[in-house]
């Protein structure tokens, strides 16, 4: 298990990928084909759910399809992982986002985070965008992982796992470009001048990662490299000076 370090989530929390059933269910998926044979088929995207979810205020079961343009949300205790095209998702408990609709009805546009957290991997495709109240990351193929806390005003969070993202807030901007997390607070209020500041990597863990880009027939950049780095927010796989993290400069 590798270090991860816990901000208003528990152990439990992000430890889902454990449980037998998402393993079998996981195994299960890959087995049959994954999403094109899903569709091909009429059968559901939902890998697993844990708990209670709803999509557009409907009662989401194992056997729901997902589409894009749909409102997911989640209640307390849940856990919700689902595929749609090349991208796959594990929505955290009480998380409400929006799916936004791509060029076609399986791509995804955009994955709009009112509250709450999720962890997603893209494939290489069309350009993407994932929005929280307080920034906007424009990514490619990539693994992310965006929380929202209601707590603290809507502040937001957003981890470039692996990958490369535009990111902005406000009239901030930078270009993320990271082997291994490199982490990002969107600020409600401006902290020494800026809105776009760097952050520690928490909440989240390289087997999530892992595990979702196994779901669409991808690996994570420390799996490609066959190594992994620091785990300090700054997206290096070596050791580096916090002002080498891009929302310094």
């Amino acid at each position: 298990m590798t270090q991860h370090t816990l901000q208003g989530r528990t152990e439990a929390e992000i430890l889902w990928f454990r449980r037998r059933s998402f393993l079998q269910a996981a195994a299960a998926w890959t087995t049959a084909g994954g999403f094109g044979v899903a569709h091909a088929e009429q059968r559901s995207n939902v890998v697993e759910l844990f708990g209670d979810a709803m999509a557009n205020g409907r009662k989401l079961t194992g056997q729901s399809v997902i589409q894009t343009g749909d409102e997911v949300q989640t209640g307390p205790g849940s856990s919700l992982v689902f595929v749609l095209g090349n991208a796959a998702f594990q929505v955290r408990q009480n998380s409400r986002m929006v799916v936004e609709r791509g060029p076609t009805l399986h791509v995804v546009s955009m994955l709009r985070v009112l509250t709450g957290a999720v962890v997603s991997v893209f494939g290489k495709g069309t350009p993407r965008r994932i929005v929280t109240p307080t920034l906007t990351a424009g990514i490619r193929g990539t693994g992310v992982y965006t929380e929202v806390f209601p707590e603290q005003n809507m502040r937001s969070y957003f981890c470039n796992c692996y990958g490369v993202v535009d990111m902005a807030a406000g009239p901030d901007r930078a270009l993320s470009r990271s082997d291994y997390h490199q982490s990002f607070w969107g600020e409600v209020e401006p902290k020494n001048g800026r809105v776009l500041t760097p952050a520690n990597a928490i909440n989240h863990t390289d087997e999530e990662l892992e595990m979702l880009a196994e779901l669409v027939g991808e690996r994570t950049a420390w799996q490609a490299l066959g190594r992994k780095g620091v785990k300090d927010g700054i997206g290096s796989m070596e050791q580096r000076a916090p002002e080498a993290h891009p929302a310094y400069r």
